[in-house]
This record gives structure tokens, C-alpha cells and sequence, in this order.
């Protein structure tokens, strides 16, 4: 049998479905990274991003299995679509869920940190990284978006407008303006990659 790294998407979409688990764990290892981030940048917790991204391959699983993927010839979009939508999901959630504020009006999650020292950092590989995340999580919601899905994701701009609802042009100008804001907060707090 072929190694299954040469193989197209739907190549091994078709063997998974035939019974080989291989095809799929070949499909998870080649986008995980790329559906792991996207995801993290989002809930920006990379404990729920793990849980998000596991969950995102268990719907995957079962829309394979139920028979009702298509075969168009774009997983990762696809599977991308599933990860954007449970992150809009969960944030719909935790609006609707009670926050316990402190006397300052802050979250108590956001004073209280449990998390790890250092965790964020094992998972970004610079500092640079690391201070252009910082910028991007500055950007309005739906610039972030756009600059997260075409620049960690590899998105084309059609497919960003697919995932989020809007034209070509709405999306090429979120991205302008994203890119404008980023190089303006560079300047105005003189940070140099």
C-alpha cells in the first residue's frame, strides 16, 4: 500500500470511510497544528483549545461515519468551519453564563491566575510571536479573525468570506485595516520584530 502521506484528502477521506483509521490519523496529524491554532487564538486557553480541537475531530468522525460529508475537495476549510463555529458556540455560552466580578468590575477569572507560569510560552516559539499575538488580540474581533484564519491558517480570502459570512471585499478590507491597526500599535509602542 501507498504511504499515506502521498495521498490527496480525498483520497484518504475515502480509505477512512472504507475502514482504515490510518487515513484519518494522517489527516489529523497533517492539519492539527494549523486547526489547533486557529482555535487557540480564538479562546486564547490552551487547555479549552485542546478540548475544542478534540471535539472538532469527534464531529468530523461522526459526519464521515453518518455519511454526510461531501466530497468537495476542501477539508481543512471545512474542518476549519466546524472549529470557528464551536468557538462562536462556546462564546455565545459563557455570555449567557453568570460572571462573578470583583469590586473593581473585573472578572475573577482574569485576577485569579491559575494557570502554569510560562504556559503560554511553551506553546509560541519566539518572543516575537509572542508580542505579535499580544497585537493581535488588541484587534477588533472581526480583524482578528480574518488576519488569524489567513495568516495561521493559510485561508484564501474567498474561503474567509465563506467561513464568515461576508464578500471577498469585506474581508480584504477587515485584513487592511487589521494590518493598518498592528503597524500603528508597532509604532505607538515602539515594537520592533
Amino acid at each position: 500500500m501507498k504511504n499515506l502521506t502521498n495521498l490527496t484528502d480525498q483520497q484518504l477521506i475515502h480509505l477512512y470511510m472504507d475502514g482504515n483509521a490510518d487515513a484519518l490519523s494522517t489527516l489529523v496529524m497533517r492539519y492539527k497544528d494549523k486547526i489547533y491554532t486557529s482555535i487557540y487564538l480564538l479562546v486564547k486557553d490552551k487547555y479549552l483549545a485542546e478540548d475544542m480541537f478534540q471535539d472538532v475531530f469527534i464531529r468530523v468522525i461522526d459526519t464521515l461515519k453518518s455519511g454526510r460529508y461531501t466530497d468537495e475537495g476542501k477539508f481543512l476549510p471545512w474542518a476549519l468551519r466546524i472549529a470557528h463555529n464551536m468557538c462562536v458556540d462556546h462564546f455565545r455560552k459563557v455570555k449567557r453564563g453568570p460572571s462573578i466580578k470583583t469590586s473593581d468590575d473585573r472578572d475573577i477569572f482574569e485576577v485569579l491566575n491559575f494557570s502554569e507560569p510560562g504556559a503560554e510560552h511553551k506553546i509560541m516559539q519566539s518572543q516575537s510571536h509572542d508580542r505579535v499575538r499580544k497585537l493581535i488580540d488588541m484587534l477588533p474581533e472581526d480583524q482578528r479573525e480574518v488576519i488569524i484564519m489567513r495568516h495561521y491558517a493559510d485561508l484564501s480570502f474567498k474561503e474567509i468570506a465563506d467561513l464568515t459570512k461576508c464578500s471577498i471585499n469585506t474581508a480584504l478590507g477587515r485584513m487592511r485595516y487589521g494590518l493598518i491597526n498592528l503597524r500603528r500599535m508597532m509604532t505607538e509602542k515602539q515594537i520592533a520584530l
